[in-house]
């Protein structure tokens, strides 16, 4: 049941993409430590990250900026670049984490669980192409606790690379995005936008997540013909519709939805479609919940079904620092502490980037997406000046009450 979860979560807001499969077979992909990783941290890590999932496409709809757009993230890239900076966490900031994430608290439990999650997408022999990758990007003189650099690559495989944010800061950022594009196979560009870094910056710490899996039955393009697609009652537009019929697919319906799973070649990863007999979108969403989900997923059964499915393709990208405000993690963008990193409170959160790119057409479906979390140093105050060279006024009150008890003006203190 964990591993059916596990396959669930990998696509559950239509597909959830991840990183480049080696051009060269020889090309190695650092294992992280799952030795002590159990079926039951595995589970709950798993229904973290898909409550997680729900939990934030529900802020995405009702946030008015995307409320006739559409949406698309990778719930997976999210939590494993914000687990790796939780790591560093401490007090009130790892809690407001803990919370927004559902990390589980059990230090164990979630390391090598997350590690497990980890090689599980990176393993090899598979009929589709499903890859992740960590990294850190740390300021080359910044003293980072050598415990956390070596707890993030041995749990998460994220690696440190020194960078010269200060000097170099338009350098680095090149090199971070060329990070993300070549294990996206070019999907996600620019992650990092020209401006975001800066000389406070100290650590960026990266995910990223390719999938390009085929349809176990594909689509014949010659049956794809131009049909309607009704946005809302009032819009209607044109689209390129698929269709296959007379095949057999796990199908459930009740009187309000229809629940369509199109698996890919290899059987381990499957999109899973809900679809609103009425049109009416808001109402399943929501009323969208996990346990609505797995209940929904359990009636799946084997049935001959005629599918119309639209080709699709687009991106999205997310600046999440107000919305992870929101749901509940302040402190670690204003009053943040990451002492566990570098054993001071100097470091916050100044920006979470995500961006994700899908395309759905007759033979599979491709999908890639990247995070990125950015990290910098709070500014040193400098000493404020007063220097009363001019016209000014004083007053002489009680310490207590505040009462004033002279108040006068110096005008020429040489009178």
């Amino acid at each position: 049941m964990r591993q059916i979860l596990l396959l669930l979560f990998l696509v559950i807001i239509l597909i959830n993409g991840c990183v480049k499969a080696p051009e060269n077979p020889e090309e190695i992909i650092p294992a992280a430590d799952d030795s002590k990783a159990t079926n039951e941290g595995l589970g709950i890590v798993v229904d973290a990250n898909n409550q997680f999932a729900l939990d934030l496409y529900l802020k995405f709809k009702d946030n008015p900026e995307y409320s006739e757009n559409n949406i698309f993230f990778s719930p997976y890239s999210i939590s494993t670049a914000l687990v790796m900076t939780y790591e560093g966490a401490r007090g009130k900031t790892a809690e407001e984490m803990r919370s927004v994430f559902y990390f589980p608290e059990d230090d164990d439990m979630r390391r090598y669980s997350f590690a497990k999650v980890y090689n599980l997408i990176n393993k090899k022999d598979k009929k589709y192409k499903l890859h992740t990758a960590n990294a850190l990007w740390t300021q080359i003189d910044y003293p980072f606790l050598d415990e956390y650099l070596d707890l993030i690559e041995k749990y998460y495989a994220g690696k440190a690379t020194n960078l010269d944010f200060v000097d170099e800061t338009e350098k680095s950022r090149k090199i971070i995005n060329g990070w993300v594009e070549d294990k996206t196979r070019n999907k996600i560009k620019d992650l990092i936008p020209a401006g975001i870094l800066d000389a406070d910056t100290r650590l960026v710490l990266t995910n990223a997540i390719y999938f390009k899996g085929t349809w176990l039955l594909q689509f014949n393009k010659e049956d794809t013909r131009q049909e309607d697609f009704k946005v809302i009652p009032e819009k209607t537009v044109k689209v390129d519709m698929m269709s296959i019929a007379g095949e057999e697919f796990n199908y459930a319906e009740t009187d309000k939805l229809q629940i369509l799973k199109l698996p890919y070649e290899g059987e381990d990863l499957s999109m899973l479609i809900i679809l609103p007999k009425e049109n009416d979108l808001n109402s399943l969403e929501d009323s969208l919940s996990l346990e609505k989900l797995n209940e929904l997923r359990n009636t799946l059964t084997k049935q001959k079904v005629d599918v119309f499915l639209p080709k699709f393709k687009f991106e999205t990208k997310y600046f999440m620092e107000k919305t992870l405000i929101e749901m509940g993690m302040p402190s670690a963008f204003l009053n943040a502490d990451f002492s566990g990193m570098d054993g001071t409170k100097d470091l916050f959160i100044s920006n979470v980037i995500h961006q994700a790119f899908v395309e759905v057409n007759e033979e599979g479906t491709e999908a890639a997406a990247a995070t990125g979390v950015v990290m910098k140093e709070v500014a040193i105050a400098e000493n404020i000046i007063f220097r009363a060279d001019h016209p000014f006024i004083f007053m002489i009150q009680e310490r207590e009450t505040g009462n004033i008890l002279f108040m006068g003006r110096v005008f020429d203190p040489t009178q």
